[in-house]
C-alpha cells in the first residue's frame, strides 16, 4: 500500500518572514519588507525594464538547449524621477529581489491587480525548487495609451508552496544564478 502524499498549501506571511531571516534568506535585496510581505506571498519590485532590440531576430526553442535562443533586448532608462512611459507591447522586467529557494519550496507569481485594471499583464514561469537568482518576467502593455511604471514599484506577488517531498537535485537549468 502506497502512503498518500501530504497535502500542501501556500506559505503564510509568518513562514515567509521566518525563511527570509534564514541562511540563505528566501529573498534578499528587497526594498521594504513591511510593504512587500503579504498575507499570502511577497511582492517583487522593478529593477529594470528592457525592450526588444532587433525585432527581426526572434527567439526560438526546440528540443535541446542548443535550439534555444533569446531575442536581443535593450534596457530602457528611467527619467530623473524614476519613471518610464511604456507604449503598448512586450517588455522584459528584471526584479530587484534575489530568490533563494530551498529544495522543498517552489514559487508562482501573479500580477498585482492594479496592473490588470490598467490593461497590463505580467507573465511568468515556475520558480523551481532549488532555484537561486534575480528573476525576470514578461510585462505586456495592452492599454492603447500605454502605461507608466516607476523603478522599485511592486508589480507581482510571489506565492510559495512546499513540495510534498524534498527534491534531491533542485533546479539545475541555465537560469540558475541569473542576473547576479
Amino acid at each position: 500500500m502506497n502512503p498518500q502524499p501530504q497535502l500542501t498549501s501556500a506559505l503564510s506571511r509568518t513562514t515567509i518572514a521566518r525563511l527570509i531571516a534564514g541562511d540563505p534568506p528566501l529573498l534578499n535585496e528587497y526594498r521594504d519588507i513591511d510593504a512587500q510581505l503579504q498575507p499570502n506571498g511577497f511582492d517583487v519590485t522593478v529593477r529594470a525594464v528592457s525592450a526588444s532590440g532587433d525585432v527581426s531576430a526572434p527567439g526560438s526553442i526546440g528540443i535541446s538547449d542548443d535550439d534555444r535562443a533569446l531575442p536581443e533586448s535593450a534596457e530602457l532608462s528611467f527619467d530623473s524621477d524614476g519613471w518610464l512611459h511604456l507604449r503598448p507591447g512586450p517588455y522584459l522586467l528584471t526584479f530587484n529581489e534575489i530568490v533563494n529557494l530551498p529544495n522543498h519550496i517552489m514559487a508562482l507569481a501573479r500580477p498585482r491587480s492594479s496592473l490588470l485594471r490598467s490593461g497590463v499583464a505580467i507573465h511568468t514561469a515556475v520558480w523551481d525548487a532549488g532555484y537561486s537568482g534575480r528573476s525576470q518576467a514578461l510585462l505586456t502593455v495592452h492599454h492603447p495609451a500605454g502605461f507608466r511604471i516607476r523603478r522599485d514599484a511592486r508589480v507581482a506577488q510571489l506565492v510559495f508552496f512546499p513540495l510534498d517531498a524534498d527534491d534531491v537535485q533542485g533546479y539545475t537549468g541555465r537560469y540558475q544564478g541569473e542576473n547576479l
